[in-house]
């Protein structure tokens, strides 16, 4: 599969080269722009998937280059950038057509949950998690197994169908195995960064799952809670 391609337009080289290795990592194809202008030329001269565009740049700022993008009816995902943390600098970017925003400093989970949910808002069909596209088509997640192309599951002796959210859950725990996800990184991952129900969404999915895929759902040993935080997938139940 051909990587998604991510231009990086930042004009501080550490928070650039630290963006670069983050998304290599993350199996993105990343160009890089130090200001505006180049910002601009490159949109001209290739096709990429999501812009990551710094407010401020020398020469052209990250408004103008958002708001040139968006007059000359490029659809183009964009993330805004930006140090500050004024409202009305958020609201200035959204208005002139970004897609979502990113605080500086920020964390990596951060980051990349609001770039999946991103790519997959601006075109479901073809957005593919760089991670869950190597993912095997069959999990085994604790004594279940699950069929990624048939959305379904095998424990115990049972079948269970399930849901499109219920398999992007399943797909997060596997990719992050013994790691505790918040719940505020599941549903940004799982829903999309603009989801506006409760975390008891959340909850109630996992609830579910633990119905398919644990030994015992009332005493869970595979997607274990973390109170106060969320939850961890336990890979060697």
């Amino acid at each position: 599969m051909t990587p998604l391609r991510i231009l990086v337009a930042e004009d501080d080289p550490h928070i650039l080269q630290g963006l670069v290795d983050l998304l290599n990592n993350e199996g993105y194809q990343v160009t890089t722009a130090e200001n505006g202008n180049r910002t601009l030329q490159l949109l001209d001269e290739q096709t990429f998937d999501l812009l990551l565009l710094d407010v401020m740049m020398p020469g052209k700022s990250g408004f103008d280059v958002c708001r040139e993008v968006r007059r000359r009816g490029c659809a183009l995902a964009i993330i805004m950038l930006t140090a500050k943390g004024e409202e009305i600098d958020k609201v200035v970017g959204l208005e002139l057509g970004a897609d979502d925003y990113v605080v500086k400093p920020f964390g990596v989970h951060e980051l990349r949950a609001r770039i999946h949910a991103v790519l997959r808002r601006s075109g479901t069909s073809r957005f593919q998690n760089p991670d869950s596209s190597v993912l095997p088509d069959v999990l085994h997640i604790g004594q279940a197994v699950v069929d990624r192309k048939r959305y379904s599951c095998q424990h115990c002796g049972q079948s269970y169908k399930l849901t499109a959210r219920e398999m992007a859950l399943l797909e997060i725990f596997f990719e992050h195995p013994d790691e505790v996800l918040s719940r505020d990184i599941l549903l940004n991952q799982a829903w999309g960064i603009h989801y506006q129900g409760t975390t008891r969404t959340l909850d109630q999915h996992v609830a579910h799952l633990r119905k398919k895929i644990e030994p015992n759902p009332a005493v869970p040993s595979v997607i274990v809670t973390v109170h106060g935080v969320g939850y961890r997938y336990v890979s060697s139940a």
